[in-house]
């Protein structure tokens, strides 16, 4: 029987990696010092893998994530990318189980087709773009097809979906004043195909050969003052706010706490529910959003003002009420203490409000849109430049794109805080929590 070595540090793990084997009957483990349950197992005869192990209802399964030869980089990544999985509720070992029972099974319709195109993207064994899709991407996916394609082609046989199916699927769609989804599933349908051929499974793409039925619009939406003045007082106290039929709007002083963080931070509904406490270093005034979770794949640093503070220490509060372990995430889900709330639970939050305080037409990401515009207008003064830094896109700032993305590592991150206090000030006295001063001197930039 094997006995586990004593855990060894980093530098232990990779010098083992290179050049330790384990004797014959022995294997050895190295348990790295960085990512918790992340280990490099070395068998008997000198085969190295990395495995990660999780809890899970009470079990703890090791999910192997490659082998021993690509990099302790690399497998951290793989690692934190498998932890995202199980902080949603999955369980990787399991799925990887299920789904090598279901490769075995027979393709017949759309759905099939459509759950092996899952598979073999999250599993890396298709990449049409020459690299593994990230889970947000995955996932994106994975609701879109759910949402709009599999209940019209799901149980279809995918061999006889003719271009006249796919569409009167996504027409069905458009019919319902559904835009930016329409093209976005048109896509998603077109790729399912594009694999299928790949694989020799078809000969002809059904969702090729036709323009993109709806037509998109770039919205351009921002809050004005008074609309961001009703909707702070509402999150602030919402006792007396009703909906259509005269009932309370109830929704708890985490979630309200939270879009009250998204008008304050200007940062995405997914970034915001999402927020984890080993994100934030609050002595710092800093939260540091991983790459996995940003739309752009590259980490994001956000300089805290003083006045988002407060509101976090308050989240946080909430968050380890009547907890056996301290919480994870800044805004976890009731019932499950490890998984964060889902982005759609802000926007239908907001969605309350907004129908009950008569906003017409306005979206959570339309919050978003109006601190950017806020910020480069003369109220404020940011450089266009640095508001695409506070709002983490991947921006060249008139230079070369590669200068802005390869060659240059800084965060930027005192005028982002310079810009994110300014916006704080101005939006506290919009809804007047802060008087306005008597002269206002715009932020200028640091050259």
């Amino acid at each position: 029987m094997s006995v586990a070595k004593p855990a060894l540090t980093h530098k232990e793990a990779v010098a083992e990696k290179v050049k330790a084997k384990a004797s014959p009957s022995d294997r050895r483990e190295a348990w790295d010092d960085k990512v918790k349950g992340l280990c490099l197992r070395t068998s008997a005869n000198g085969t190295q893998t990395w495995v990660y192990r999780y809890r899970f209802k009470g079990r703890q399964p090791r999910f192997t994530i490659g082998r021993g030869d690509i990099g302790v980089q690399e497998a951290r990544r793989r690692a934190r990318d498998v932890q995202v999985r199980i902080d949603k509720g999955e369980d990787p070992a399991g799925e990887r189980r299920r789904t090598r029972a279901d490769d075995a099974a027979p393709l017949r319709t759309f759905n099939d087709l459509a759950d092996l195109y899952e598979r073999q993207c999250a599993s890396g064994d298709w990449r049409p773009m020459n690299k593994t899709k990230r889970q947000r991407t995955l996932d994106d996916e994975k609701a879109i097809l759910l949402r709009h394609v599999r209940p019209t082609l799901g149980k279809l046989g995918y061999a006889e979906i003719t271009r006249q199916d796919v569409k009167a699927c996504l027409r069905k769609m458009t019919k319902k004043g559904i835009t930016a989804q329409t093209n976005r599933a048109h896509a998603v349908t077109r790729q399912v195909f594009a694999f299928a051929i790949a694989e020799d499974l078809v000969a002809v793409n059904p969702a090729t050969g036709f323009p993109l039925l709806a037509e998109e619009k770039p919205r351009v939406r921002i809050y004005r003052d008074d609309e961001l003045a009703a909707l702070w007082a509402v999150l602030s106290d919402p006792s007396e706010v009703v909906d259509a039929t005269g009932d309370p709007v109830r929704v708890g002083e985490a979630v309200r706490i939270a879009i009250k963080l998204a008008m304050m931070l200007g940062q995405r509904r997914n970034e915001i529910a999402g927020m984890a406490v080993a994100e934030l270093d609050l002595s710092a005034k800093t939260w540091l959003i991983p790459g996995e979770r940003m739309k752009g794949g590259r980490a994001h640093m956000v300089a805290l003002p003083d006045d988002a503070l407060p509101l976090i220490r308050r989240a946080l509060e909430i968050a380890n009420t009547d907890v056996t372990v301290p919480a994870v995430y800044v805004f976890p889900t009731r019932l499950h203490e490890d998984r964060a709330i889902l982005p759609n639970s802000l926007t239908r939050a907001l969605r309350k409000f907004t129908e009950a305080l008569k906003i017409e037409g306005a979206t959570f990401h339309d919050i978003r849109r109006t601190v950017s515009t806020n910020l480069t207008s003369e109220r404020i003064g940011v450089t266009p430049f640095i508001r695409s830094k506070v709002l983490g896109h991947q921006d060249a700032g008139g230079g070369a794109v590669v200068s802005s993305t390869v060659y240059d590592s800084n965060t930027y991150l005192a005028e982002k805080r310079r810009a994110l206090t300014a916006w704080a000030n101005l939006l506290l006295e919009i809804v007047g929590e802060r008087a306005r001063p008597g002269n206002v001197t715009e932020l200028r930039a640091v050259s």
